[in-house]
């Protein structure tokens, strides 16, 4: 059986509210919506040879390196194992390192400069994506959809037990 497509954008009313009840399970909802997203924007980073998720870490690091992994985690919405697999990809390649904190006991993530270089050459394909995705959806609707994700984060983020770790 296919899967039903989402709703025809001329499906909503003029105001483009829903007013409806939610119908459907938010969890595969967001699932498949996330598909779809990552799918165009790894379609452009392959080119630059990476996926989305590491041009995310990259990113993150460039405005963070050297920080600690669990505050990495933490500022990512991630949790320990998820970080601690993805760094090992990242480090393997030579994009990152793991060097010593403050302490014998700590550890920081550090990006190197061959991680900052993929990193930018990876910048103009996730623009690509980016403006693409805009453009489909329109920047407003992008921009509503940023906000709502970012208030139920907010909202869920503090009793998520994978987060709180």
């Amino acid at each position: 059986m296919a899967a039903k497509r989402p709703a025809d954008p001329s499906d909503l009313p003029p105001d483009g509210v829903v007013r409806a009840e939610p119908r459907g399970c938010t969890n595969f909802k967001l699932r498949q919506m996330l598909r779809v997203v990552a799918r165009r924007y790894d379609e452009q980073l392959a080119q630059a040879g990476l996926k989305g998720t590491q041009f995310s870490l990259l990113s993150h690091l460039v405005l963070s390196s050297p920080v600690q992994p669990s505050i990495l985690a933490a500022d990512m919405g991630l949790d320990a194992s998820t970080l601690t697999r993805n760094l090992a990809v990242l480090a393997d390649l030579g994009w990152v390192q793991m060097v010593p904190g403050d302490d014998g006991r700590s550890r920081r993530v550090l990006i190197t400069d061959a991680g900052r270089a993929k990193r930018a050459e990876g910048l103009p394909y996730w623009k690509a994506a980016q403006q693409s995705l805009n453009q489909r959806l329109g920047e407003s609707d992008v921009a509503a959809l940023h906000a709502l994700l970012d208030r139920g984060f907010a909202r869920l983020a503090d009793d998520t037990p994978a987060l709180a770790e």
